[in-house]
């Protein structure tokens, strides 16, 4: 949807409609002030964080409780696949919402069903990785740089012109394929705990079942504590030290992304021949390289908790320098600023998976769980502030005169 941000709000603006008119400028003498991809940004992320401040203090309490245990045996067998249901089905109504909208309200409202799904699936699966072992959480990380990577470079490559040079409604509409494979890999593909599956009555969390008291905590058996809301907020205070350095790197990256990169923009012989559209969206394949990369190396390195301390000073920078070039357009060439952002995507994503490794380690077994989730909304408080201050941001930079 960021990928795509862009064409969402110009199609609606008359730009795109029916055929795809994507060349590169000869020439660039004046910005183009055009609709802030901000806006998408803040329906992508503002629902998610809703999801993400809210549900992990009474998800324990929902869906469980509400059916006779001794007439429904197998009632609490299927609320997590409900949950994952309920994420598949969001999914595929923001492809079909987005790709048949006639007006912006109608287009964002689209990205705010996948922000939904987003944010209750990411709650879902962290809360989840409690019960794996510690390579769980190397997997969820690379596997969300991942779905950055081929998300945005599937995007870029169905619309750019020079390679398949579809429409972005077609390029929205086959990527309907996604909610069935993600409905593969967890339905059919996935092994499932028995702490998670194991039906009882009155559970203690949202994920796993109360029941196991008796048992000593092993990899095989996690059980969650009870907890009252106000220990859940306790939980969060020990957790600030990583997760505010992560909403601070976040910030930066997404200022960049969504508040600069529109304003910096490169004519046919120093932008490699591609339209401004497609260096926006080539913008966003790179950046999601260097998210892939960082968030599949937890194995190979560990970052010592002063370099996540580090990294918000680096990405803030990074975000002067793009801040000053949005104004002055002083790089020559693409391929610099291609550099910079594949930079921006390595220091966020090895802020995010070294911040949830790190948790993941340090936590008591007996709270992981909500801690995870929990956890999940540093970020997301990062992003959601970038998308707020980048749109006025934006307008801004708009009424700025050019440097050419």
């Amino acid at each position: 949807m960021l990928s795509a941000a862009e064409d969402i709000l110009s199609q609606q603006h008359g730009k795109n409609k029916t055929t795809t008119v994507d060349t590169c400028m000869p020439e660039i003498t004046t910005r183009e002030c055009k609709p802030p991809t901000a806006e998408v940004l803040l329906s992508d992320n503002l629902p998610s964080l809703i999801v993400k401040l809210t549900f992990p203090f009474f998800m324990d309490r929902f869906p469980f409780g509400y059916a006779p245990y001794s007439l429904f045996p197998y009632f609490f067998y299927f609320h997590d696949s409900l949950r994952v249901a309920i994420v598949c089905l969001l999914q595929a109504t923001s492809y079909f919402v987005v790709a048949f909208s006639i007006s912006i309200p109608m287009s964002l409202a689209g990205v705010v069903f996948v922000s939904l799904g987003g944010g209750l699936g990411e709650i879902t699966f962290l809360g989840l990785s409690a019960h794996y072992q510690r390579i769980a959480i190397a997997g969820w990380s690379s596997g969300t740089g991942m779905a950055g990577l081929l998300g945005s470079f599937s995007y870029a490559f169905l619309t750019e012109p020079h390679m398949a040079n579809l429409t972005p409604k077609v390029a929205l509409l086959i990527q309907l394929f996604i909610p069935v494979l993600f409905a593969f890999a967890y339905f059919i593909l996935l092994e499932k705990p028995e702490s998670v599956y194991s039906p009882t009555l009155n559970p203690k969390s949202w994920i796993v079942p109360k029941g196991y008291d008796d048992f000593i905590v092993s990899k095989h058996r996690v059980p969650q504590r009870n907890l009252t809301p106000w220990e859940r907020v306790q939980l969060i205070v020990p957790m600030l030290h990583l997760m505010v350095p992560l909403a601070f790197v976040y910030i930066g990256e997404y200022m960049i992304n969504q508040g600069m990169t529109q304003q910096i923009v490169f004519d046919c012989s120093h932008g490699f021949n591609l339209s401004l559209h497609s260096q926006y969206r080539w913008y966003q394949v790179l950046y999601q390289f260097g998210v892939f990369i960082s968030r599949s190396s937890i194995k190979l390195i560990e970052l010592p908790i002063w370099v996540l301390y580090l990294l918000p000073i680096l990405q803030l920078s990074n975000m002067l320098f793009f801040f000053f070039d949005a104004l002055y357009w002083f790089v020559p060439h693409i391929g610099i600023i291609f550099a910079l952002i594949i930079f921006e995507g390595l220091f966020g994503g090895s802020s995010y998976v070294n911040t949830f490794h790190k948790i993941h380690n340090k936590v008591a077994p007996d709270v992981r769980e909500y801690c995870l989730s929990a956890a999940s909304m540093g970020d997301s408080i990062g992003v959601n502030f970038a998308a707020g201050v980048s749109i006025p941001l934006h307008y801004w930079m708009c009424k700025q005169p050019s440097p050419r």
